[in-house]
């Protein structure tokens, strides 16, 4: 009798969207070898809220793509044993015009999203975070769910190999590719039958005329961490102020939503030259992840800006109070992003060859139904 021997795949990059393809492309028998040029992933996979954040993806493939997503989370996560919480989230109004905006989502998202408006002290009842001062609502989403990326990411490649069989070659730079035939670093040669690249914006090492002739940027984001909140105090769910609802394509079903583009532009001008809404997230150990901004270009500038630190912090403490603001760390990641609006860049530069990058800031939301997708397309 013939046995037909076992597909291969190899996939460059250990990141989100590289971990979310490996299993994907096990689950389907596929023998999976991932190659990362670290000895852990340190990109923008790990440098994130840890946020999966089904409320600001636009209806139809967007939010349904984040809630498949969200629930692989979940489910991974309780069988690896991966701290999470489905935290839910909140988007907070302190004027007219933002309180309407928030009205306008749930409005037009009501029979499709577990959400609604909530009254000043039904916001306060959900986190003792939120600044009390001139508060008048708030949208309430449950759909969001919250993990720690730098232990999860870590803690997922070790599941995928403890449960799928995936094997990782760690410290491996991949230098180029020929059919389905990948070299290193290390003047090895590795052949599949199918090669998969999903190591963010360092693809344009592998494909430059390709990164250069696509409509894409880079995003460079700047992010804390504070401290550990005492006595195991709590901010309940993920809190956010208005200037994130002009971020999320969700909220462009809200017709007021230039009206608060005009009050954000006339009183906050510079958060919107650099990109700045603010949010702030959670982890297991009552850590406190905070940011962001958004500055887009080819060549990101390597160096933090105080300045972009202050601005977060002075806008976040509008609408929240914590125990503790003690800052433990700053750091700054950078992501690919796609300039036409696509959720994520998917080309064939040969047979057996797929390019599976630039999910533009939505890596951890989106990347689980992403693989799920893409192996039903090829």
């Amino acid at each position: 009798m013939h046995i037909k021997p076992q597909q291969t795949v190899l996939i460059i990059g250990a990141g989100i969207v590289g971990l979310a393809s490996a299993r994907a492309f096990a689950l389907k028998g596929y023998k999976v070898t991932v190659f990362e040029r670290y000895s852990q992933a340190i990109g923008a996979s790990i440098r994130n809220f840890g946020m999966i954040w089904p409320v600001g993806q636009a209806a139809g493939d967007p939010y349904n793509t984040a809630i498949q997503s969200r629930d692989i989370w979940k489910s991974i996560c309780e069988d690896a044993g991966i701290w999470y919480r489905q935290s839910g989230s909140l988007h907070l109004a302190y004027n007219a015009t933002e309180l309407a905006v928030m009205e306008e989502y749930a409005a037009a998202y009501a029979a499709d999203r577990p959400c609604s408006v909530l009254t000043a002290a039904e916001t306060l009842a959900k986190s003792e975070a939120v600044n009390p001062d001139g508060l008048i609502g708030a949208l309430w989403n449950a759909d969001e769910l919250i993990v720690d990326p730098r232990l999860a990411i870590s803690r997922l490649a070790s599941y995928l190999e403890e449960k799928l069989q995936v094997e990782f070659k760690w410290n491996t730079l991949v230098t180029h590719i020929e059919k389905t035939t990948i070299y290193t670093g290390d003047r090895k040669k590795y052949q599949a039958d199918m090669v998969v690249v999903c190591s963010g914006a360092d693809f344009e090492t592998l494909y430059p005329r390709i990164y250069s002739e696509i409509p894409i940027t880079k995003c460079k984001l700047q992010m804390m961490r504070l401290a550990a909140q005492p006595g195991d105090w709590s901010i309940g769910s993920s809190l956010c102020g208005s200037l994130s609802a002009l971020h999320y394509a969700a909220f462009q079903v809200a017709p007021s939503l230039s009206s608060l583009r005009q009050l954000a532009d006339e009183y906050l001008p510079e958060y919107g030259k650099l990109g700045i809404h603010v949010m702030v997230s959670q982890n297991g150990n009552g850590e406190l992840t905070i940011g962001d901004s958004h500055e887009y270009g080819l060549n990101p500038d390597p160096f933090d800006r105080e300045h972009i630190n202050a601005l977060i912090l002075n806008y976040l403490k509008t609408f929240a109070r914590f125990k503790d603001w003690k800052l433990l760390q700053s750091w700054n990641g950078v992501y690919a992003k796609m300039t036409n609006g696509d959720t994520c860049f998917q080309h064939s530069p040969e047979e057996g060859v797929l390019i599976f990058n630039a999910t533009g800031g939505a890596g951890m939301t989106l990347s689980f139904g992403l693989a799920e997708r893409m192996i039903q397309q090829l």
